[in-house]
């Protein structure tokens, strides 16, 4: 009898612990493989691959015909300029860059002989990972739409195709650098103010840091015609850094002024540095002959190469 409760004892106790409240030691998780799968090296995760220091044109070549030869005319309110914006935007952010857009309203107007009404445009900005506009940069742009006629090959896929093409490239640049491809810079009537409407919006949203830091901007405008790469001031004053830049790329240039033409005078007027690349005459400006095969990927590698030269001065 003795034993009997003994045991009995013993297993009540047993229960009782069973059934307590407090939590009991942690049991050992069991093990998902086994000791030789474990100790196994974890796959490595393989880097990007490294971005050329040198501009390829064949990226810059290949835009315009798609901007130009698959979506054509992009009047900067209408549907195939924000299928245009969002095919670029996707490019720039493949390219590892923050994109951001950046919209605003465009009155009703004459587009190069075509009445247009109100509506609503974007610009597409790429800055940099960790970008602060408050410390100094350089903006390198280039506008997206064309007038109304024209699928815009050469006015302005070329400067966007090179734009495009930076994004890719490992620009050494002595500053971080903004790209932004701005929506309506083509005019709606005859006045600064019927005109450049992005590039305006754009520095208008600029606040007081930022305006400060902006050490530079390049304009992109008709850049894929002739043999000698055009460089440009707004002012009375020589374009000399890009003169600069263009004799250490090697390239023929010519040196104009007062050229007020592109989105670079927005930020001129309003206090800032700007310069512009591009004008070269040519028989396909604002009509339907402005097509693929009027651009030379041989002038766009020029420009691409002033364009790094200037960036990394």
């Amino acid at each position: 009898m003795a034993a009997r409760a003994t045991t009995s004892l013993v297993v009540l106790a047993a229960l009782a612990a069973g059934c307590s409240d407090e939590p009991g030691p942690p049991r050992p998780a069991a093990p998902t493989s086994s000791p030789a799968s474990s100790s196994a090296p974890a796959p490595s995760v393989p880097s990007p691959a490294p971005r050329p220091a040198t501009f390829d044109a064949t990226t810059a070549y290949a835009a315009v015909e798609h901007l130009a030869g698959r979506i054509g005319p992009r009047l900067a309110t209408d549907r195939s300029f924000r299928r245009a914006a969002d095919w670029a935007a996707g490019r720039l952010a493949d390219a590892g860059y923050d994109v951001r857009r950046q919209r605003f309203a465009v009155p009703a107007g004459e587009s190069w002989g075509v009445s247009v009404d109100a509506g609503r445009s974007q610009n597409v900005i790429a800055e940099p990972p960790g970008f602060d506009p408050a410390r100094p940069h350089l903006v390198v742009g280039a506008h997206l739409d064309t007038v109304a006629v024209s699928p815009g090959a050469e006015d302005n896929a070329s400067g966007v195709g090179v734009v495009l093409a930076l994004a890719g490239t490992d620009l050494q640049a002595r500053l971080p650098v903004v790209l932004v491809l701005f929506g309506a810079e083509e005019p709606r009537g005859p006045g600064d103010d019927d005109h450049h409407y992005g590039s305006r919006h754009y520095v208008a949203r600029l606040d007081e840091k930022a305006r400060r830091a902006v050490r530079g901007m390049l304009a992109l405008d008709r850049v894929g015609v002739g043999t000698v790469v055009p460089v440009g001031s707004a002012t009375a004053e020589p374009p000399t850094a890009l003169v600069r830049a263009a004799r250490r790329a090697g390239v023929e240039h010519v040196a104009e002024t007062g050229q007020r033409s592109s989105d670079h005078w927005s930020f001129v007027r309003a206090g800032l540095p700007g310069l512009r690349i591009g004008s070269t005459p040519y028989a396909g400006y604002h009509n339907a002959r402005d097509l693929p095969g009027l651009v030379d990927p041989e002038q766009l590698d020029r420009v691409g190469r002033v364009v790094l030269a200037w960036l990394r001065g």
